[in-house]
């Protein structure tokens, strides 16, 4: 069965007396200076409010929710209709013991109880205060509902964005240990130096991008040269260049992605090759654009397939959160090189 939504009284108390008390004030001013008669504009708008409040908060809180949201127009306008009737009986009442035994002293002549011209007179001028101050409050809701829908959209984009992170991580360090306990079973002098590097990567991890959006592109490659450096103690014979192009020193960009590219670079260049040439080319595009290009290349067999792996696929998920449609990421293979290009905006750390 489908949820009601209900209208709740969110707004804060003072703010409904500032509302009434200022209605209140000018209704009392326009009238009693329209008929030079301030005594009787108090009193008639004292009746009147007091009838308006109570008929407004009857509607906001127990006719909408009980017939309007759930589709019940028929039964809502037989309430409204009622509801009316009894303001209309109340405030001729009142009228008359408390105000004048003219109900309706602003009309030209004297006017009956149950005149349809004076019944006509009351209903409409409940409804335009019924109608006003329905339309501010709901304003004010829907305000506040578009509000926290905002920030409930945007805690779901960091926890998909925080959960996709922390897939990334362990799958580096995952593929990293697997190094590293290969080279231990090879009893490899390079052990310690792995241990090392590894503890450096993992203080960048853990400590120096914890909780940021954005770090600067020179600790980007800082962590990408250091993770070079312990694919290189594996492999023997592997040929890295880097490039660096443009003034990159106040350039930032999201942690860690660019190192799905890079482990995917090694990963894949790797197999059956044993001459593996990697480069990296990295510079700024009209003080716009940042293009990050990696390349490697690769022997030609069956079992190649360099766009399979969970890296590469939540970097691209994490790029869609992050930047929508404003990146471009291109996958394509020139020659016996197997090439990756990612583009976009430049965020200065300023």
């Amino acid at each position: 069965m489908k949820e009601i939504k209900k209208v709740k009284f969110d707004i804060k108390l003072q703010n409904h007396l500032w509302f009434w008390g200022s209605y209140f004030t000018l209704n009392f001013l326009r009238w009693g200076a329209y008929f030079n008669d301030y005594p009787y504009s108090f009193k008639s708008n004292l009746i009147e409010f007091s009838l308006h409040i109570p008929l407004v908060y009857f509607n906001l809180f127990v006719l909408v929710p009980k017939y309007v949201l759930k589709q019940k127009y028929f039964q809502y306008t037989i309430a409204l209709v009622l509801s009316l009737f009894g303001v209309y009986l109340l405030k001729t009442a009142l009228t008359y013991y408390i105000v004048s035994e003219n109900i309706w002293p602003e009309a030209n002549r004297e006017y009956h109880p149950f005149e349809i011209n004076h019944i006509v007179a009351v209903c409409i001028g409940e409804l335009y205060v019924l109608a006003m101050a329905s339309s501010v409050y709901l304003t004010l809701t829907w305000l506040r509902e578009r509000e926290r829908n905002r920030s409930l959209r945007e805690n779901q984009f960091k926890i998909k964005l925080k959960y996709l992170e922390n897939q990334i991580q362990p799958h580096f360090f995952f593929n990293t240990l697997n190094n590293l306990y290969a080279l231990s079973l090879e009893s490899s002098n390079k052990v310690p130096d792995v241990i090392i590097k590894l503890s450096n990567l993992m203080e960048y991890v853990l400590y120096d991008v914890k909780g940021t959006k954005f770090v600067p592109l020179l600790k980007e490659i800082d962590y990408i040269q250091n993770y070079i450096e312990i694919e290189k103690l594996r492999f023997e014979n592997v040929e890295v260049t880097i490039n660096l192009e443009s003034n990159i020193e106040d350039v930032s960009v999201p942690p860690l992605i660019f190192i799905s590219l890079v482990e995917n670079a090694f990963k894949h260049g790797s197999l059956n090759n044993k001459n593996l040439k990697i480069k990296i080319n990295c510079k700024v595009i009209d003080n716009q654009t940042l293009d990050f290009e990696i390349l490697n290349n690769f022997v030609i067999s069956q079992n190649h397939n360099p766009k399979r792996g969970i890296g590469l696929r939540n970097t691209k998920k994490r790029l869609k959160l992050i930047y929508k449609t404003d990146f471009s990421l291109k996958q394509t293979t020139k020659l016996n090189f197997y090439i990756i290009r990612l583009q976009i905006p430049i965020h200065n750390e300023d």
